[in-house]
């Protein structure tokens, strides 16, 4: 079975609890959409969890972009050279970064021998930002916010990462004529869109964030069969 998730945000015990719940075994798949780290407690937990995992499959979010060049300078040898570089540009970037819930991967992070800091920070590196996957007669285009800007004759490569990560779409619209395809993302709490902690279906629009850092749900869904879980 084929399994989505998206927007773990550091909540690592709800995670294995998913994971328990949906009895994923090695001959399930699972994507996870973006936005793994930051707000919860345990964002490297579930980093180290995955990266060892060949049926777990990671896609950026707008959170471990933004982590990206903050947790390697973060993270290397204080030296004369790179110390110069922490400018106030920088600074203020960093803050902005703190606020928007990344102290507790900063903390877990340096926290580790710099042999596993390194592994963790080439994993992020390592990620893309969108994959599509055919389940049957449908294709599911997995991207962690959607297809901003959205043109017909524009190709999903030619998508800049703020487009397929952090601008929101308009989930009351149809993005392509053909009804079988279809598009997965978080980014967006569903609370936002439709008032409710639940998976929303809307125009071939499919959003699963619902809110599990925000007093909300971890949701997970079935791509077979449209399976909603929480927990």
């Amino acid at each position: 079975m084929t399994y989505v998730m998206s927007d773990l945000h550091g909540m690592y015990d709800r995670f294995i609890a998913m994971l328990e719940k949906i009895d994923f075994s090695d001959s399930d798949e699972l994507f996870i959409i973006g936005d793994i780290i930051d707000r919860g407690e345990r964002p490297v937990d579930i980093l180290e969890y995955v990266m060892d995992k060949p049926n777990i499959t990671v896609l950026l979010g707008n959170h471990e972009v933004m982590a990206r060049d903050f947790l390697r300078r973060l993270t290397a040898e204080i030296t004369d050279e790179n110390t110069a570089s922490f400018d106030n540009d920088f600074l203020v970037e960093l803050a902005i970064y703190k606020h928007n819930g990344g102290i507790p991967t900063i903390n877990r992070l340096i926290a580790l021998p710099p042999d596993k800091q390194q592994r963790v920070l080439d994993f992020i590196d390592s990620l893309y930002a969108y994959e599509a996957i055919d389940i049957g007669v449908s294709t599911f285009v997995l991207v962690h916010a959607g297809l901003g800007n959205f043109r017909k004759d524009k190709k999903i490569s030619e998508y800049s990462l703020y487009e397929l990560l952090e601008l929101r779409p308009d989930y009351e619209r149809q993005y392509f004529d053909d009804d079988s395809v279809y598009i997965v993302s978080g980014h967006t709490p569903t609370k936002l869109i439709s008032g409710k902690w639940e998976i929303y279906h809307s125009h071939n629009n499919i959003v699963i964030d619902c809110g599990a850092a925000f007093g909300g749900r971890l949701a997970c869904l079935r791509l077979e069969d449209m399976a909603e879980f929480y927990v």
